[in-house]
C-alpha cells in the first residue's frame, strides 16, 4: 500500500481555500489544521472532546493531553498545539453556540451527531479530491507535519515524541525528501 502523499505549501493552501467556503468551513479548517499542523492522526481528531482543548478558563490548551483511548496504540500522549493552531482552534470554538467540555469538539450531521475516524476520514478524502491532489488521505496531514519539521532541521528524536511513535524507524519512514530539501543540504557545505 502506497504511502499517503505530503503535500507542498501550494497544495495545502489549495486545500484551505477551497474548504473555505459553505457551512462548515470553520469546522473542516480547524479539523485540517489540527492534522497538519500538530500531527494529529484522524482517529485522534474525531475523538476530540470540547474540554480535550479548551481549558476552564475558556481559554485554548497549549498541549492536548490524549487518553489512551483516543489514540492508535492505546497509549495516552500529550500533543503541543503551536500559538497559530491555538488561534485558529479560538476561532472555531467561537462558531460554536453551545460549549459543553463534553461535548464532541466537531459535530457531524451524520454518525450520531460526532465524527467516527472512518467518516473523518472519508470526510479529509473529498476535501483532497475536490481539489485535485492525487495521493493524499487523511494521513496526508501526519507526513506533511514530520516532512515540514524535518526539512527545518528538527531532530527525529523530537519528531519521534511530536508524532508519538515508539520508534524512530516509524518516525524516519514518514519523511519525505524532496529536491529543496537537497538544495538546502548541499548548500550548507
Amino acid at each position: 500500500m502506497a504511502q499517503a502523499k505530503s503535500l507542498t505549501i501550494a497544495e495545502f493552501e489549495r486545500v484551505l481555500k477551497s474548504i473555505s467556503v459553505g457551512r462548515y468551513s470553520a469546522r473542516d479548517r480547524a479539523m485540517l489544521l489540527l492534522s497538519f499542523w500538530s500531527g494529529m492522526r484522524v482517529g485522534e481528531i474525531a475523538a476530540l472532546k470540547i474540554g480535550d482543548v479548551l481549558s476552564s478558563d475558556g481559554n485554548i490548551k497549549e498541549e492536548i493531553r490524549l487518553k489512551a483511548e483516543q489514540t492508535k496504540g492505546s497509549k495516552g500522549r500529550t500533543v503541543m498545539i503551536g500559538s497559530r493552531l491555538c488561534d485558529e482552534l479560538a476561532i472555531y470554538i467561537a462558531s460554536i453556540p453551545t460549549i459543553n467540555p463534553n461535548s464532541p469538539l466537531f459535530f457531524s450531521q451524520k454518525s450520531n451527531g460526532h465524527f467516527n475516524s472512518n467518516a473523518l476520514a472519508q470526510k479529509f478524502r473529498r476535501m483532497f479530491d475536490l481539489t485535485g491532489i492525487d495521493g493524499a488521505t487523511s494521513h496526508s496531514g501526519r507526513r506533511t507535519f514530520i516532512t515540514h519539521l524535518a526539512s527545518k532541521g528538527i531532530g527525529v528524536r523530537v519528531l519521534q515524541s511530536l508524532a508519538g511513535h515508539r520508534s524512530i524507524a516509524t518516525t524516519q519512514l514518514y519523511i519525505d525528501v524532496n529536491d529543496e530539501m537537497k538544495r538546502h543540504a548541499v548548500n550548507m557545505i
